[in-house]
């Protein structure tokens, strides 16, 4: 555990002075877009970012959308903008590519350099198209996003490292910010810090990694770090939860931020109080969802100080002595002494609470909405990265399936998704689950809000 801890401490200094404001927080109503490749396509980013907003900002309704196909370059993101990004209506776009465009194999042949530089060319190249396409929106603000890196240091057993991968991979990130810097758009870089992320973690443990066992896909953990990161370009570091402080002697409201404290009673040693919170804790999952995942959203705590900085539900009672029970809603959630109450504890990281506990349903609902999000993604990849090819985008007819049935052998991406495609070629099956996923969001913003909380600090 200290050594948990004395790591976590260095990661701070590695984040926290690289991040100022960079990037406006979403206001009421926005339609954020990520666009992006695989990482973002079967990845849980962006879904962990519009969760911090359900959770810290319940009466404000925004939409966040997984605007991710696996394998694309931004070749290929120019090539669906119109069929797939701007029909979602952003008023807020992200816009993340470079892994793909990068290219792979060739850094470890012999002409590695020259690959290297033909790659950022055509990555620069395909990506200028796109950028007069974002040039004609006036009404969406244009957030270039540095993509998470390719991981060159981590000892993989089984995996052989594209040497020099990443550097390319920065130079693409460095034209998007000087892109964003012409053209008065937002910029924010994950690669960089993870990168240094991940280099200090393997001082102690060389096989560490963020991105994942192929050295491209963050796992978990890695996802929540980039939400994090975003999170701190939005300006939410040491923005709280709440922050309550009382005085059990005089029965007084020393600080109530982000909350309001009421009905302050002390009943011999025993005191209570109502407190309504503004917000809601952030839930950190703690089962590896995804395919392949082998890490929890909840493993972020060991990489980055996410809830000190960013999920801290802070109570502060000062004036008692010896051990209390606290209990709100009459359930117990823990045992604490004077002195640590006197210090202050963080409710946020108290899953027991009836608060963290309505937290928790909003995001096993958002979880499920990802779910039913990812397969419109996977109905995008057969129609852009295979029917587009072929003359029959949104054909969905028995000419499509014939078409996919004489291919789905020689692509194993392809026939991974025929029996999704057989499913959403229906009109009526995707408006069904666009309808259910509706249903979800409409449930999250209803359960999202605070309530009175009955708290009591019960002498033992």
């Amino acid at each position: 555990m200290k050594k948990i801890l004395l790591m976590a401490v260095a990661s701070i200094c590695l984040v926290s002075s690289a991040f100022a404001q960079t990037v406006k927080p979403f206001k009421e109503g926005d339609r954020a877009v990520f666009l992006g490749n695989s990482i973002t396509d079967g990845g849980h980013y962006h879904s962990f970012i519009w969760l911090y907003y359900m959770t810290r900002f319940p009466d404000m309704h925004i939409r966040v959308f997984n605007g991710g196909i696996g394998g694309d370059t931004a070749y290929d993101m120019n090539k669906r903008l119109d069929g797939d990004i701007f029909s979602m209506n952003p008023t807020v776009l992200m816009v993340t590519f470079g892994m793909n465009d990068s290219g792979y194999f060739e850094y470890n042949g012999d002409n590695a350099k020259e690959f290297g530089e033909q790659k950022y060319q055509e990555s620069i190249k395909n990506f200028q198209q796109m950028e007069k396409r974002f040039k004609e929106l006036p009404s969406t603000r244009m957030v270039m996003l540095g993509t998470s890196p390719y991981d060159e240091t981590a000892k993989i057993k089984d995996n052989t490292v594209f040497k020099k991968k990443n550097e390319t991979i920065k130079r693409i990130v460095e034209y998007q910010k000087e892109s964003a810097a012409k053209n008065g758009w937002e910029f924010t870089d994950l690669n960089a810090p993870m990168v240094a992320l991940n280099q200090q973690f393997q001082q102690k443990d060389s096989t560490f990694t963020l991105c994942g066992n192929d050295r491209i896909h963050p796992d978990n953990d890695g996802h929540m770090v980039m939400a994090y990161l975003f999170l701190k370009a939005q300006g939410f570091s040491g923005k709280n939860v709440a922050d309550i402080e009382i005085n059990a002697n005089k029965k007084e409201t020393v600080k109530s931020e982000n909350c309001t404290i009421s009905n302050i009673k002390k009943i011999g040693k025993d005191i209570s109080f109502d407190y309504l919170a503004e917000s809601l804790p952030y839930p950190l999952d703690t089962i590896a969802r995804g395919w392949g995942s082998k890490k929890s959203q909840a493993d972020v705590i060991k990489v980055v100080p996410f809830m000190e900085e960013m999920n801290s539900e802070i109570l502060k009672v000062t004036g008692l002595k010896g051990q209390y029970r606290l209990l709100i809603d009459d359930e117990e959630i823990g045992t604490w002494n004077a002195a640590d109450l006197e210090k202050g504890i963080n409710l946020a990281a108290e899953s027991k609470t009836p608060q963290y506990q309505q937290a928790l349903a909003i995001m096993h609902l958002n979880e499920y909405r990802w779910e039913l999000e990812r397969t419109f993604r996977e109905y995008a990849w057969c129609q852009f990265g295979f029917f587009q090819q072929q003359g029959l985008l949104f054909a969905n007819n028995r000419k499509a399936i014939e078409v996919m049935d004489e291919n789905v052998d020689k692509n194993m991406w392809l026939k991974g998704r025929r029996d999704m495609y057989s499913k959403m070629i229906y009109e009526s099956v995707r408006d069904a689950r666009q309808q259910e996923m509706e249903v979800l969001v409409s449930k999250i913003y209803e359960i999202n809000k605070p309530i009175t909380r009955k708290v009591v600090l019960r002498k033992i």
